[in-house]
């Protein structure tokens, strides 16, 4: 566990991050069974312009002080409004940082979007559901400064990968949702998407056989799993949060599209086949691609970050007319 320090009230505050995951320390692990993996690179292709460690949001009065929320944009270098993707990093909702959605950010803002790669608070500093009320005090932030940003306040997605791309998918489906919004800033902003990516993330956290792991790992490592962490405590001691955030549970006609991109683990799809289905009886669209490797964070590396990006930009364009 590192202890960041952040300033507040003048002096210097320490907030917890567990900083283990790391797109590195992923490719090293990969590596092992897949030699032929490269490691996408953080690099600015040409035409694309960025300003990175944005301030989206100061949270007042935590324990660690005042506490600033930031966010990267990178946009095609010119004066033309273009729609945005918020991009939601991974980590079991414990780990991980914004940096690790910048390779793909650079890559589909060249396509034509203003990508805005998220900080948002972890299991350290934060259980459910503030990490929620971020990412949509975020999309409202987005939509408050569209003209500044250059962005189309009519055309906003969400994206996310893994524990991400679980959060992406429930901010999505919970448009108009009042119990999901937060008391987080500029509250008579709306905070609904247009579309949604999921990358390898679950949609329902209450299937029998998300539970039913939940509980396999507690008992096996003596520790709590990260969900559980996360919500608050086991399916039994915190039922509210496990329901709250699982997004099968909150479809609504005004629920976003969804286009899941997923791998050939098929834990990291739960409830993906259900929220199908619910949308086609609502007539809301959907895709579903497959990634078939046994890799979970694919969109980190070649070969198969290629094939990532071109399915998201595809259903973007798609969904915004492109």
């Amino acid at each position: 566990m590192l202890l960041v320090p952040l300033m507040g009230y003048g002096e210097m505050k320490e907030v917890p991050r567990d900083t283990s995951f790391t797109s590195w320390t992923t490719y090293l692990k990969v590596r092992k069974k897949h030699p032929e993996v490269r490691l996408m690179p953080d690099s600015l292709p040409a035409g694309v312009k960025e300003e990175r460690d944005v301030v989206y949001t100061t949270i007042k009065g935590t324990q660690w002080g005042d506490r600033d929320l930031h966010v990267d944009i990178f946009r095609p270098d010119d004066g033309k409004v273009y729609p945005a993707l918020i991009m939601i990093h991974g980590g079991g909702w414990n780990s991980g940082s914004k940096s690790l959605q910048v390779p793909m950010a650079q890559r589909i803002a060249a396509s034509g979007y203003v990508t805005i790669p998220v900080e948002y608070r972890l299991t350290p500093e934060a259980a459910y559901p503030a990490g929620l009320h971020d990412i949509k005090t975020a999309v409202r932030w987005v939509r408050k400064n569209a003209r500044k940003l250059g962005v189309d306040p009519d055309r906003i997605a969400v994206s996310g990968c893994s524990a991400g791309a679980q959060l992406a998918t429930l901010v999505g489906v919970t448009n108009g949702s009042e119990r999901h919004e937060g008391n987080g800033e500029w509250r008579d902003v709306p905070s609904d998407v247009q579309a949604v990516v999921n990358m390898d993330g679950i949609a329902t956290f209450v299937s029998e056989s998300n539970i039913a792991d939940a509980y396999d790992r507690l008992a096996k490592k003596g520790v709590k799993p990260v969900n559980a962490l996360w919500l608050g405590g086991m399916p039994d001691e915190a039922p509210g949060n496990w329901n709250e955030a699982s997004a099968l549970n909150w479809i609504t006609k005004a629920s976003a599209p969804v286009c899941f991109i997923s791998s050939g683990l098929p834990r990291y799809s739960d409830g993906r086949d259900i929220l199908v289905d619910r949308y086609g009886l609502l007539g809301i669209y959907t895709e579903r691609h497959s990634i078939p490797v046994d890799v979970h964070p694919f969109w980190f590396f070649h070969p198969w970050v290629d094939t990532t990006v071109s399915h998201t930009v595809k259903f973007l364009d798609r969904m915004f007319g492109k």
